[in-house]
């Protein structure tokens, strides 16, 4: 517990310094501790040590782990199957991975059959590997569009997934040209879309990525050692 402890107290660290550098505080800051492959143990000691949000990739560990912490609140950061869709939709309190028409419909038509507007980020491929899903940056305005009539759906931001390289400077300009896009798109009206989020970076360059903009980062071994 206490070294689970030490890492919180210094990615929290990190996170205040990097978000002054940015004309915010560390308040300003969501994060997400990534579970993937993490003891239902280690998950309960560091909701005890007051981290709230927890991010899983995979449904089937999300719906698992829910039921053992039903109080954290539970991100889908993974990639969604359309099929998987009726076991998340109601349960997560953030889907991070839209990235596809097909399944904004479909996600679109479980919250309504629940009575209920589903919370969504919209995933851009900005580094533009063929690895990573996501819409390319130039398709979002339209999407966003499109999406903000589908009645049971709230789009509440931007999620990318920057290159794996053990120099976070890899990853700024990724950042900086996410956060271009979501400056240059959050003046839209419509009662579906309101982009709050930008979630972006992981444990590896977060701190570079809240420096560009991001306002929940998504960190897993970092604080899960």
């Amino acid at each position: 517990m206490e070294e689970m402890a030490n890492r919180i107290a210094d990615i929290r660290q990190r996170i205040e310094v990097a978000a002054q550098k940015s004309g915010r505080t560390g308040q300003d800051i969501t994060l997400v501790a990534v579970s993937k492959m993490v003891a239902d143990d280690a998950v309960q000691q560091a909701y005890d040590l007051n981290i709230r949000d927890f991010g899983e990739n995979r449904v089937q560990e999300l719906t698992r782990k829910m039921h053992s912490l039903p109080q954290a609140r539970w991100h889908l950061i993974g990639r969604l199957q359309t099929n998987k869709v009726k076991d998340v939709v109601g349960k997560a309190c953030l889907i991070h991975s839209l990235d596809r028409w097909g399944l904004a419909e479909e996600i679109n038509k479980r919250g309504r059959n629940l009575g209920i507007k589903v919370p969504v980020l919209v995933q851009v491929n900005i580094s533009g590997e063929d690895s990573k899903t996501g819409l390319p940056a130039d398709d979002v305005n339209e999407f966003l569009a499109s999406a903000g009539e589908l009645a049971a759906i709230q789009v509440l931001g931007l999620m990318t997934i920057a290159v794996q390289d053990s120099d976070p400077e890899t990853s700024r300009p990724i950042f900086k040209e996410l956060a271009a896009l979501k400056n240059s798109l959050v003046g839209k009206k419509d009662s579906n879309v309101d982009l709050k989020y930008l979630s972006m970076g992981m444990s590896q360059d977060y701190e570079v990525a809240i420096e560009e903009g991001a306002n929940m980062v998504r960190i897993g071994s970092a604080l899960f050692k």
